[in-house]
């Protein structure tokens, strides 16, 4: 198979991720949500990560409810996370499923479009520290359990912000270029074992941060979250074992 022109007919076997365990951060809205739901569906144990304690557990009942494997819940603000609670978390991890298949950043936050003359600092450091520094270090802690599993993924949440410079998106378009570069230092550095590194962008989707960051755009005109997984299911299954290094766009068609 081709990923770059044949990923519009690809179709995940129902049980592409059985006995996965694939952590997820952003997991309680939007594509995080919506990428919980389908790993689980597809029988991974899911570690759903996010900030919004409330939103996890209904999340939580959601699964178990659907008879998908348990999930395991990591009630975790990113923005106020240390290095040494990334360790604990990653301690947790390893007491619990002794390895790790797939990790899917997915949290971000985009406060306000501004241009630099005007940017806060301590508003250009929040971004950075949620969409860059807790990747890296939630990585970091990860890999020793990423190197367990028999083929391992690290899936990097992107923006074609990322991949072309936009007047007025700031940090959030700085720290979208960084994590493509994070990406590629990281598939060059585990080339030739079992972890593989990949960024996708999920192009204009329905979520709730869309609709705060284009508030006069008409939502009905959108896919839905769980319309664009397809090339999320691909690049966390076994099946883009070998694929790495590369910028993936869920919607590669989209105006």
């Amino acid at each position: 198979m081709n990923p770059a022109t044949d990923l519009d007919r690809y179709r995940a076997a129902p049980n592409l991720l059985r006995d996965r365990v694939i952590l997820v951060t952003g997991a309680a809205a939007g594509v995080g949500r919506a990428a919980s739901l389908t790993f689980a569906a597809h029988g991974a144990t899911v570690v759903l990560l996010d900030r919004d304690q409330s939103a996890l557990e209904a999340l939580y009942d959601t699964i178990e409810t659907a008879g998908h494997a348990q999930p395991a819940l990591v009630p975790m603000d990113l923005e106020q996370i240390d290095e040494p609670s990334f360790q604990g978390l990653a301690v947790t991890l390893d007491q619990e499923f002794g390895r790790l298949d797939g990790l899917l950043h997915n949290a971000a936050i985009a406060p306000f479009l501004s241009r630099v003359d005007d940017y806060d600092l301590e508003v250009w450091q929040q971004v950075l520290q949620v969409n860059l520094t807790a990747p890296f270090l939630l990585t970091q802690v990860c890999l020793p359990l990423l190197r367990r599993a028999e083929d391992a993924s690290v899936l990097f949440t992107s923006d074609r912000l990322g991949r072309r410079g936009r007047a007025y998106w700031g940090a959030y378009g700085v720290s979208k270029f960084a994590l493509e570069g994070l990406m590629q230092i990281l598939a060059d550095e585990t080339s030739g074992g079992n972890i593989r590194c990949n960024s996708i962008d999920p192009g204009a989707v329905r979520t709730g941060m869309r609709a705060r960051l284009y508030p006069g755009e008409n939502p009905e005109r959108l896919p839905r979250p769980e319309a664009i997984l397809g090339t999320y299911l691909y690049l966390m299954g076994p099946d883009s074992r070998g694929i790495t290094g590369q910028a993936f766009s869920a919607q590669p068609h989209a105006a």
